[in-house]
């Protein structure tokens, strides 16, 4: 079998197209995970063959390279390759080799064996600059070795620090200098042989030294492999000539050459001046401070510049919550002992503290908690909302005579019209219920919250909502009257009218808010096996309420993976509900749910629970609608400009997306009835501020970086919170100043100081003659309120 048969084939084209370097070191990497040890690479400028092919182990492996390779030739080899290169080769051969015999025969480009740790590499001509430079070698490893037969380029060995090289000075391309301009600079250790002239080197870092026998052993020996392995054995005996031979060694760090060194400011006194006048180049053009430049400098010579960034960034807990409570801010009232406060301010932004904030919110402020960011459990925020049962009406201003229309009871409808209350509008509630309160009151199990804590809320609200109209069902002509007589007119009717599956059978089925209903008031049997259709939150919730009612085998199915999560999936699992998908279903009979694969799940009962949609008969025709849902603007004010719809009849959403909505709506009204913002909603107006962006800064706070807050000080052991004491004491307040003094202390030039300002107001400053940039007090700061700019330019 001939040469060319031994050898396995990989093509650098395909189609007369170069490969991409990754493709053929795919292709490569495949050849030898099949077991192919000997491998002829047909090249075209691709880069990096031959290195990282570790998954030979042990075996040997030979990569032949013809036509043209690309740079870094060998990286990253392994000790048990073997690399030929049959012609030249470009920059970085063996750049980071571990191990690998790498053969050149022709030159090599720049960066010969850079930052080799091991191997070989023979280079049958001469090579180019910063050869063999940033070696290292592990003492449990024989040294990295670099042979060339020619001569090196400049800075030849710079900052080699281990290793072998020896330069042959044969056909060198620089006769005269065979090493190249400034070689060895920095070296830390290794040797180098080499034959003929050279131009120097740097004498403080390497020495010559003289060849001993036990040096010109080795160098005979493996002068010979080197000679085989480039095919040049008849240079042996000229090069086998002990005395050509020289040998340069690094020096030993008591062995460093010390000598006397001019000083900048000297160099400035006695050349500069002396040539250029004082000012140097540009002395006649400016009276700028040229005088010497300290090592550490302040002012505005200083590179950053800290800045104390104050409430400048949102808390991720803040930013997140659809209603827009400062979360920290009720932190650091607790704190500081004003656990009144606390529970109070909740009531600005919510009218259900307690309900939402302590029970029926998936608490999105926690999940963005930044201790997360270290592994640590989030303030319990559930703490501090049920603490808020406690919390005081706020005053109320005296109304201002804008009337306003709330057409729907629930949580958006409250929302709403809790906030025209408290800017001094007067609104009037409608309702189709009995009493005020929506999905919250009728529908949600009183496992989810307990019954006293949501009528309490329901009690408070009346006190500043008294006027509401219940068991009102509304028509267009209805809507359009209350256009007349209100200055402004909110749809937050939810979504009630519940979807359904076009199968037979659907008759047998029950909606899942009706479910909810009648089992909130005992007046279902659900008997003893429950299929629900639709894995939701609410469908969990239906489980939950079926078990209590009796019911001992209990099945959610979906078409898709469930999407329930939160309270509602844990008390359902906790229920024994079983959950499956995909399950598809083809009819509904007595005995149960027919899936399209044929099996019949039993049931006594089946509740459909797919999602609902608004019932928009009422609305007059100047509403438009989208996908069956009311089209709005970002302020939630409908194609009528007098009207306003949030809630579930926008789009479905969470309890505290609908509060949220409340909130920004209500603002929009606000400076709509004091002529501050066009009613016109065609008009291209400013945006106000977004409650589940940052709504302490007019919603175009950036939420603040979690790096920037260091949670060092705080114990992640804590895997639950005791109360709202210890909750207080564990909020990092990201992005508030914690008024700590920490930053103050840390100064290592005593630059920062507290400012008292007016009341209860201060600052941090920082005097710019005294601060150096240090950064320490943006690392150390708790809270993450100190930043560290570039300082201007000069």
């Amino acid at each position: 079998m001939d040469d060319q048969q031994r050898y396995y084939s990989i093509s650098g084209r395909q189609d007369d197209i170069r490969l991409e370097s990754r493709v053929l070191e795919e292709q490569l990497q495949e050849a030898v995970a099949k077991g192919h040890r000997k491998i002829e690479v047909q090249a075209c400028g691709q880069h990096g063959i031959g290195g990282r092919l570790w998954r030979a182990g042990d075996k040997p492996l030979e990569i032949r390279v013809t036509g043209h390779s690309g740079q870094r030739l060998g990286s990253m080899g392994f000790a048990n390759t073997r690399i030929e290169n049959m012609g030249p080769a470009s920059d970085d051969v063996g750049w980071l080799n571990a191990g690998a015999e790498i053969v050149v025969h022709g030159h090599a480009a720049n960066g010969v064996a850079n930052a080799m740790a091991q191997g070989k590499v023979y280079v049958a001509g001469s090579i180019g600059s910063r050869g063999m430079t940033m070696t290292k070698q592990n003492p449990r490893f024989a040294p990295p070795e670099l042979w060339v037969l020619g001569s090196a380029g400049d800075y030849f060995g710079e900052f080699m620090a281990g290793g072998v090289a020896v330069i042959c000075g044969i056909d060198a391309q620089t006769p005269e200098n065979i090493l190249g301009y400034r070689p060895l600079v920095g070296m830390v250790s290794g040797r180098v042989f080499f034959r003929g002239p050279h131009g120097g080197y740097s004498k403080s870092d390497a020495r010559l030294a003289a060849i001993t026998d036990t040096d010109w052993q080795w160098l005979e020996q493996n002068l010979r492999r080197f000679l085989e392995a480039i095919g040049r054995m008849d240079l042996y005996d000229q090069l086998a000539e002990r005395e050509r031979w020289q040998l340069i060694a690094a020096r030993s760090a008591m062995d460093k050459v010390v000598r006397k060194t001019r000083s900048i400011s000297e160099f400035r006194e006695s050349v500069w001046n002396r040539e250029l006048g004082a000012g140097g180049l540009v002395g006649d053009l400016t009276d700028a401070d040229m005088s010497p430049i300290p090592v550490i400098v302040t002012g505005s010579l200083r590179r950053f510049v800290p800045v104390w960034e104050n409430r400048v960034y949102a808390p991720p807990c803040e930013a997140t919550c659809p209603t827009g409570i400062p979360v920290h801010d009720r932190w650091r009232l607790v704190r500081e002992g004003r656990m009144d406060e606390a529970v109070d301010m909740a009531l600005a932004y919510t009218p259900f503290p307690a309900s939402v904030c302590g029970y029926l919110c998936p608490n999105l402020c926690m999940q963005s908690c930044t201790r997360h960011s270290a592994d640590m459990h989030p303030v319990d925020v559930t703490h501090l909302g049920r603490a808020s049962i406690a919390a005081k009406n706020p005053e109320l201003p005296p109304v201002t005579g804008k009337k306003a229309a709330v057409v729907g009871g629930g949580p958006a409808g409250i929302s709403i019209a809790w906030q025209l209350r408290q800017a001094g509008h007067d609104p009037v509630i409608y309702d189709m219920s009995e009493n005020l309160g929506g999905k919250m009151r009728q529908l949600i199990p009183g496992s989810r919250i307990p019954a006293d804590v949501l009528e309490a809320e329901l009690s408070r609200i009346r006190e500043v909502l008294p006027h509401a109209h219940l068991q009102q069902k509304l028509g267009k002509d209805d809507v359009e009257q209350l256009k007349a007589d209100y200055d402004f007119v909110v749809i937050a009717a939810g979504a009630t009218r519940p979807r359904t599956l076009p199968v037979p059978g659907k008759e047998r089925m029950i909606a899942a808010n009706d479910f909810l209903a009648r089992a909130k008031n005992n007046a279902i049997d659900p008997g003893k096996k429950v299929v629900i259709i639709g894995a939701g939150n609410v469908g969990c919730d239906a489980a939950v309420e079926a078990r209590r009612l009796g019911a001992g085998d209990i099945t959610l199915i979906d078409v898709q993976k469930p999407a329930s999560f939160g309270k509602e999936r844990e008390h359902a699992e906790a229920a024994g509900a079983q959950f499956r998908w995909p399950c598809f279903t083809r009819e509904i009979t007595g005995q149960g749910v027919v899936l399209e694969s044929g099996e019949v799940l039993a049931a006594d009962t089946v509740v459909i629970s797919i999602g609902d949609v608004p019932d928009t008969d009422f609305l007059p025709d100047s509403v438009s609608l989208e996908k069956g849902f009311v089209r709005v603007n970002e302020y939630f004010q409908t194609t009528d400009p007098k009207i306003f719809a949030i809630g579930d009849i926008v789009r479905p959403g969470l309890l505290t997306d609908a509060i949220g909505a409340g909130r920004k709506a209500a603002a929009a009204i606000k400076e709509m009835a004091q002529g501050k913002r066009p009613l016109d909603p065609g008009t291209d107006f400013k945006a106000v501020a977004d409650p589940g962006t940052a709504a302490g800064s007019g919603g175009q706070a950036r939420v603040i970086d979690t790096a920037r807050v260091s949670l060092e000080y705080f114990d992640p052991r804590i895997s639950s919170f005791s109360g709202t004491e210890q909750c207080g004491s564990a909020c990092a307040s990201c992005g508030a100043c914690r008024d700590c003094g920490i930053c103050e202390n840390i100064c290592p030039r005593g630059a920062i100081s507290r400012k008292q300002l007016q009341g209860k107001d201060y600052e941090y400053v920082v005097d710019p003659d005294l601060c150096i940039g240090c950064g320490f007090c943006a690392g150390a700061c708790p809270c993450g309120v100190w930043g560290m700019r570039e300082n201007d330019p000069l």
